[in-house]
């Protein structure tokens, strides 16, 4: 199936063999179903902390969190271009079309919010500015219905060429004459919960490679500001997803993807690849938010409240972990009643049942199987109602090895003909809106290897295509889903207000967004 030239382009990328092997195995027989049991409500999987618990779990967080080293991890490559789609619907059809008589069109209502609802982007003053200096005014544009002139300047690059941007580049929030990126927003929100006791806040982002000195740029330009404004200092660093996480494309026959010069296509495999980025990182506590979920400062607030809540339940989750690690190494003689409260914890705050034939184990067995269970990685994810937004759920799930414990799910990992499977799904009532924190070394202050604990049967087979040519592609575990799923795992309940993610441009005229 491979030719010499082929094997010099999988070197060139670090792309192993097997590695390519194995995904076109995945292809031609597709990844097994997640098993969900039931799903995580409140009391039965996810957490729901009175005014009290929050308290106390703030309490103990701003103090055992000093000593600690923190970082703020931001996937940030997402290209800003499907939030323009409708836009670009609207110029194409504009070029043929009387714009009077489309902007009223159903089909371009949100080309019609964009226009009505100009002065109330952040990036409303960059646009006027950009215009004029091209001899013309937005007013006079407006006044002659020359809308799709007012996108262009917005989309393209003889403009703001925002199409082109990455989420984290775009003006997002006004502050009287100033505005404000998400990028900006992160330094904003990471003074407020991810500051160490030398002042030291570490922000790392996820960029594109093409993105990469924009990003710099950006930095360079604000962080003295902002360190100033904050009385922090800012350690920003950047990472790119490593081109040997790049998944094979193929045919519909599952034959590799081949382009004009025969050479194979390989596309970057979705956020799982990210778990390398983050394996890099030496951190005693991590939190994960992505880019475009942020808000103005008017309403950060409970944000700062809840990151600091589920922050105090990770540490304490640690030390109780800890302390059983450091009881069982010790273990000589009789360890019934240490392994029964064990049990008793995993079952009850871990949320895990144990494998059919784990009562079959010998007291040694127990031992080092509980062991096993514990000494891995932690994560706390915050869980909001869902309202619609789209996302993985919170669901009792059966594992590999046996075990039934708390996974986050997306709709793309279940059998759509389980009817029983799909009514689980419909009924979940909480969502995950990657709002994560989380613990990565062990009890002896070592970092585990996170690619040890990727479950690599939960990726995803997408349809795609390019240049016009249908095509078959494969994304990796996802970060939060597959990725993790072998980690130690904890669902706490937080409002809605802390999830703002920006999909569309309209998006930015939700109050939230607006500060309201």
């Amino acid at each position: 199936m491979f030719t010499v030239q082929d094997i010099q382009q999988f070197n060139a990328a670090g792309i192993k063999m097997e590695q390519v092997q194995q995904q076109i195995k995945y292809f031609k027989e597709g990844f097994p179903f997640t098993k969900v049991t039931k799903v995580a409500t409140i009391g039965d999987g996810i957490l729901k902390l009175d005014e009290a618990q929050q308290k106390h779990s703030i309490t103990y967080y701003e103090l055992k969190s000093l000593d600690k080293s923190i970082y703020k991890f931001v996937p940030a490559s997402g290209a800003a271009s499907r939030m323009f789609k409708d836009l670009f619907s609207y110029l194409t059809a504009a070029e043929q079309g009387n714009e009077a008589e489309l902007i009223d069109q159903a089909k371009y209502k949100t080309a019609k919010q964009t226009i009505e609802n100009l002065e109330k982007f952040a990036f409303f003053n960059d646009l006027k500015a950009l215009l004029a200096k091209a001899d013309l005014s937005i007013k006079d544009l407006l006044a002659e219905k020359k809308y799709s002139k007012i996108l262009s300047f917005l989309l393209n690059e003889d403009g703001l060429d925002y199409s082109n941007l990455p989420k984290g580049l775009l003006q997002f929030h006004q502050y009287g004459n100033e505005s404000r990126t998400p990028v900006e927003e992160h330094f904003v929100e990471g003074a407020k919960y991810c500051k160490m006791k030398d002042t030291t806040v570490q922000l790392h982002f996820t960029v594109s490679p093409e993105h990469q000195e924009k990003f710099e740029a950006l930095v360079s330009a604000k962080k003295a500001t902002y360190e100033k404004l904050l009385g922090v200092q800012l350690a920003v660093s950047f990472s790119q997803q490593a081109p040997h996480t790049d998944t094979i494309a193929v045919e519909l026959d599952n034959t590799p993807f081949r382009l004009e010069d025969g050479s194979i296509l390989f596309r970057p495999g979705g956020h799982g690849a990210l778990i390398e980025n983050l394996n890099q990182l030496d951190a005693d506590i991590v939190f994960i938010k992505n880019i475009d979920n942020v808000i103005p400062d008017a309403l950060k607030a409970e944000t700062y409240h809840y990151k600091k809540v589920i922050g105090g339940i990770l540490i304490q989750l640690q030390h109780k972990i800890f302390d059983y690690l450091e009881k069982l190494d010790a273990v000589n003689g009789d360890s019934q009643a240490l392994i029964q409260a064990i049990e008793q914890f995993y079952k009850t705050e871990m949320c895990t049942q144990f494998p059919a034939n784990y009562e079959k184990l010998s007291l040694i067995e127990k031992v080092k199987y509980l062991y096993t269970k514990l000494n891995r990685p932690i994560r706390v994810c915050g869980m909001v109602k869902n309202e619609g937004e789209p996302g993985g759920g919170p669901f009792w799930t059966e594992n590999p090895d046996g075990t039934v414990s708390l996974q986050i799910v997306e709709s793309a990992q279940l059998d759509a003909n389980d009817a029983e499977q799909m009514h689980l799904l419909n009924t979940s009532s909480h969502f995950n809106p990657v709002d994560i924190v989380c613990t990565m070394k062990n009890y002896k202050g070592k970092r585990f290897d996170l690619l040890a604990h990727v479950n690599p049967q939960q990726g995803f087979i997408v349809q795609k295509s390019s240049d016009g040519r249908e095509l078959k592609a494969l994304e990796l575990p996802g970060l939060w889903n597959g990725s993790m799923s072998d980690w130690n795992t904890v669902f706490v309940e937080v409002p809605v207000i802390t999830f703002n993610p920006v999909k569309q441009i309209t998006d930015l005229l939700r109050p939230a967004h607006q500060g309201k």
